[in-house]
Order: structure tokens, then sequence, then C-alpha cells
């Protein structure tokens, strides 16, 4: 299925502005917290933000989601109207300053082909709760601490997910765990018998509503983009876990290596055969800066390449974008290199499409989901595949895949270069 490059896949910030009217120029952007609504399809999904201007030059707005947070540069565009570039996210949020001190605007997406599609918002300031304001909060007797089997339903029963939650109080906090990744942190509260969390970190603001029914198990509506609704329900569980995320894609039967030739940012074409990584441990990431698991695993991974790069290392970056156009892809995975300080090398897939991921990369089974993680050792065989990403909002998730990773690498790296491709690289660098 084709990926939807509008709102719901990329979505936005918030934003301030200067004042409103005549007297715009005397009027300044409030500092500090504020909370938002976006409104889908009569569904509110709030979200926080903070505003800070100690740089006038370039004022930040920061989105909070319980302990993450996630900056974007404010533009002025006008006395009372910004515009927000969602970094990465080919969307941004435009706004004007109203005469009664609150925000109004909407958010875009900037892909070419999408653009006019729009979510709107409106904000207020000095206002940090998300849901419900502090104090006000009904009591509860029931505490959703823990693990969950959460099993999601569209038209047919979706792969199951896995919710780790935290509640203190009438304060909830968790994340979603799927095959493909995770929901980011989410931030809501329990009142009574029901509950409620949203996120909103950029892409995708998303609400999960629900009711904690009296043997203990939960259902509820999950809230995404436009139309987009789907049921859930669960229960807990401390032993549920997904599917190992090392086993959902293979190779086919009869493959041992991956091969591929696609053009870098210039248009140069590059394959896994070329010189550059004969004999080396290289690392294939399979990604699109559209997909917010995909950014947070490039934001692992870049640092991680410039500490052990001399060490006999390399990666490669294939993003599958939302416009099937080198030059777009260009600027897209272009912004990515920039915000997240890239030294390997980028190529372009294709269109944001797992089928057509699944056609450039013929050895997989399938393209299950981006990211996907490839690792291949020094005799250009396939050692290892990963789905999905979950990120540090996880925990122990995230702890043993860091310590797994970087055992695996360390093991890769430690093998010997096979003898004729270590006589080859010497006849090269004697030349």
């Amino acid at each position: 299925m084709k990926v939807k490059p509008f709102l719901a896949l990329c979505s936005v910030g918030a934003a301030i502005l200067t004042g409103n009217g005549a007297q715009a120029q005397d009027k300044t952007i409030k500092t500090g917290i504020w909370r938002g609504e976006f409104v889908i399809s009569e569904t509110k999904i709030p979200f926080n933000f903070e505003y800070t201007a100690q740089d006038r030059v370039q004022p930040i707005l920061t989105l909070l989601n319980g302990t993450r947070r996630d900056d974007f540069k404010v533009q002025q565009i006008g006395p009372d109207s910004i515009f927000v570039k969602m970094n990465t996210y080919d969307a941004a949020l435009v706004a004007r300053v109203e005469s009664d001190g609150k925000i109004t605007g909407e958010y875009r997406s900037l892909v070419p082909g999408f653009r006019g599609n729009s979510l709107p918002f409106v904000a207020e300031h000095g206002k940090n709760y998300r849901f419900v304001e502090y104090g006000k909060e009904q009591p509860t007797n029931h505490n959703l601490t823990g693990k969950w089997d959460l099993k999601i339903y569209s038209k047919a029963k979706l792969p199951d997910n896995v919710a780790l939650l935290k509640q203190e109080g009438n304060k909830l906090t968790g994340v979603v765990m799927s095959t493909v990744g995770d929901s980011r942190e989410l931030e809501g509260v329990v009142q009574g018998d029901e509950f409620v969390l949203s996120h909103f970190s950029g892409p995708n603001p998303r609400v999960y509503r629900g009711k904690i029914n009296e043997d203990g198990s939960i259902t509820g509506e999950l809230s995404s983009g436009i139309y987009n609704s789907t049921k859930f329900e669960g229960i807990p569980s401390k032993t549920v876990e997904l599917p190992d995320p090392y086993k959902i894609t293979y190779l086919k039967e009869g493959y041992k290596k991956l091969d591929f030739t696609l053009p870098d940012l210039d248009g140069k074409q590059v394959s896994l055969s070329d010189n550059k990584y004969k004999g080396k441990v290289v690392i294939v990431e399979i990604i699109g800066t559209w997909c917010p698991n995909c950014t947070d695993q490039t934001a692992f991974l870049s640092p991680w390449f410039k500490a052990n790069k001399n060490r006999g290392v390399e990666a490669i970056a294939i993003g599958f974008e939302q416009k099937d156009d080198l030059a777009y892809a260009k600027y897209t995975l272009g912004t990515l290199r920039k915000k997240y300080g890239i030294e390997y090398d980028i190529l372009f897939g294709g269109i944001a499409d797992k089928k057509v991921a699944s056609e450039k990369l013929p050895a997989l089974n399938q393209m299950m989901a981006f990211p996907t993680t490839i690792i291949i050792d020094r005799k250009g065989e396939v050692r290892q595949i990963h789905t999905g990403y979950t990120g540090e909002i996880t925990g122990e998730y995230f702890k043993n895949y860091v310590t797994k990773w970087n055992q695996d690498l360390d093991a890769l790296i430690a093998e010997p270069v096979p003898a004729d491709l270590s006589k080859a690289r010497a006849s090269r660098q004697s030349e």
C-alpha cells in the first residue's frame, strides 16, 4: 500500500507570532508553555509546546510529549504570522496571532502534488495541561501501569501491538510498540473508568481514547490523521511479546547476498559491488524522511557511524520518498543529512511504497517496514536483518537493542578480510 504523504503521516508543531492588526509592531511573542488542539473529523487531539525567543533571529518552538522534546525553527512571515517547517518532514505549520492572544492556523503538507491538504488548530498561552487541568481530574480506582497485549482492528485485524503504560495518580504516559516501530511517547490522563492518550512531535498527531472494563480489559478507538479511526482492545499481560524483529524480513531461498544499483543524491549510480564496500562490514538502512521511526533510527545510526567509521565499516541509507523524483529526494534526503550530520552514503530508491521497495531489493522475502536495517559482513553476505525500530521510550527494549547492536557489529568488524579481497585492496593502494 502506498504511503499517503499528507498531514497524517508527517504532522507539524504549533507556532507563535508577534501581534495582530495595526498594533502588531507593539506586540511581542509570548514565551512559555502553550496548549493547542487539532480537530480531526470532529475529534480533538491536544498537544503542548514551548516557545523560546532568547535569540530573536531564530525563535524555537519545542513540542512536548512526556520526557520527549522536539525543536523546530520559527520563521516570521508577517507582522502577526509565522511559518514552522517540520524539520525533515515535508510539512509546515502556518499560523497567526488573534486579537484575543490565541494562535490559529493550520498544518500544511508541502509535498508537491499534495499541497493544500491541511489540518486546523488553535492554541492558548499559559496552559500546561494536556486533557484536564491539574487538580480537576475525576478520581479513579484503576492503575494501568504495566504491559498490555493490544489488538487494533481496521477492516481486518492488524498485527498485534504491545503497550507499555505508566500511571502516577491520574497522569498516564507510555508507548505502543508494533512490528514496524513505536508510537513515540504518549501522554494523557485516567479519569473514572476512562483514559485518553495523545502524541504530536511533528508527524502524525494521534489520540487513543478508551474505557476500562469490569474485567480489567480495555477497549477504545485510535484516531490519527483525517478519517483514520480504528478500534482497539487490550488485556494486561506480563509475558506478551512482539514477533522477533530479526526473523520477520529475510533473504529468499538461494540468496546469501543483497544486490542493488541506485542513484545517490547527485545522480551517480552506486552499487554494493563498488570497491568502496568490498571487504568491509556494511550497514544498509532502508528509510523515508516522512517516517518518524526512520528519523529516530537515523538519529541513532549517524553518531554511531561517526564513532566507528575507521574500523572497517560503511553505511548506506536508501530513501523511499513521497514523490518519485530525484530532485525532490535530493531536497528531502539532503535535509535529513544536514539535520543529523550524516557522513555515510544516501541513495534514492523511489516512491515510498513497500511494493516498490521490495522490487528494488528482490533478494528480500518482502519489505515489511520502514525502517529496515540490513547488516552485511566482510564477505558481502547478509548476516542480519532487523525490521522496524524501537526508540529510547521503550526502555529495556531499546537498551537490549543497543547492546545487541554493538556486540554483533564488534564481532563482524573483528572478522578478517577475505584473503582475495585483502590482496586486491593492497594492489589498489600500491597503484
